[in-house]
């Protein structure tokens, strides 16, 4: 039984082999082909069967042929989807890009542009690295709602803005709460106004209101003597900003032992 078995096995691999030899035979005949229809139309095929990487191959091949003709515009197309399909996405983003640039009137712009946004964010990396490709992902959305408005994807692509918005707010507000971290409270107030300024609708708000607070207090503890009077009176416009913004906080009790404290040190300043 397990010999008959067996048998079955190596015949099933001497035939998955021959395949495999015949179709790698006819692929490589059909590379060096120059039956340029015939190339096209199999790269088409390779292209719908997933088999990008062939496609690829001769759809490269295919853009110095059809240079100029009308083929040329669907060459470029089904070109940069073969990179979108393998997952080069910094690659297609810059196919995608180019066929718009040629092609500015193609039925396809408008799919392709948002593609090649769509790349960029495929690409954004996380929290804690570099977000060059963040930013650059923001600003290909931001231009193809600009440019089409009226598009179905503009939904998707202002969706996609406000991700990666949260993706920069986040390595911002993460940025200032390191220096907060490592007791540098006067760089942690800095950073943190900037990023009330910088992401204005910030979900972070209420957390860097009262950490600003907070960080001016700690500072004004252990700040030398001439320089405590203005850090405390910091310290309680910090207060009042922050219950006016957030008066029911959870963190309500908290600032106002800070309040007190800082009130305490200003009116024993001022002899009362």
């Amino acid at each position: 039984m397990f010999k008959i078995y067996s048998k079955h096995i190596f015949v099933l691999l001497v035939i998955v082999i021959a395949v495999l030899t015949n179709s790698c035979s006819e692929y490589s005949k059909l590379v060096k082909s120059s039956d340029y229809e015939l190339k096209y139309t199999k790269a088409v095929e390779y292209y719908e069967a997933g088999a990008y990487y062939k496609a690829q191959a001769l759809f490269e091949d295919l853009k110095g042929i059809y240079r100029a003709t009308d083929k040329a515009q669907k060459v470029a197309y089904y070109n940069a989807y073969c990179s979108y399909g393998l997952g080069e996405y910094s690659l297609a983003a810059y196919l995608f890009k180019d066929f718009v640039r040629i092609y500015p009137s193609s039925e396809y712009a408008e799919e392709v542009s948002y593609i090649a946004a769509y790349c960029y964010y495929l690409i954004s990396p996380e929290v804690s690295l570099e977000q060059t490709f963040t930013e650059a992902a923001i600003s290909e959305l931001q231009f193809f709602v600009e440019r089409y408005p009226n598009s179905e994807k503009r939904a998707e692509a202002e969706k996609n803005i406000d991700e990666l918005q949260f993706k920069l707010e986040t390595k911002a507000y993460n940025n200032a709460i390191l220096y907060y971290n490592i007791m540098d409270y006067k760089a942690a107030t800095t950073a943190l106004k900037n990023v009330l300024k910088d992401f204005p609708d910030t979900k972070y708000r209420e957390d860097i209101m009262f950490t600003i607070m907070k960080a001016d207090y700690l500072l004004a503890e252990n700040s030398i003597v001439e320089k405590q009077y203005e850090r405390y009176k910091n310290t309680i416009e910090d207060y009042y900003a922050f219950i006016d913004k957030f008066p029911n906080s959870k963190k309500i009790k908290e600032a106002e032992k800070i309040f007190t404290n800082s009130v305490k040190f200003i009116e024993s300043k001022n002899g009362l």
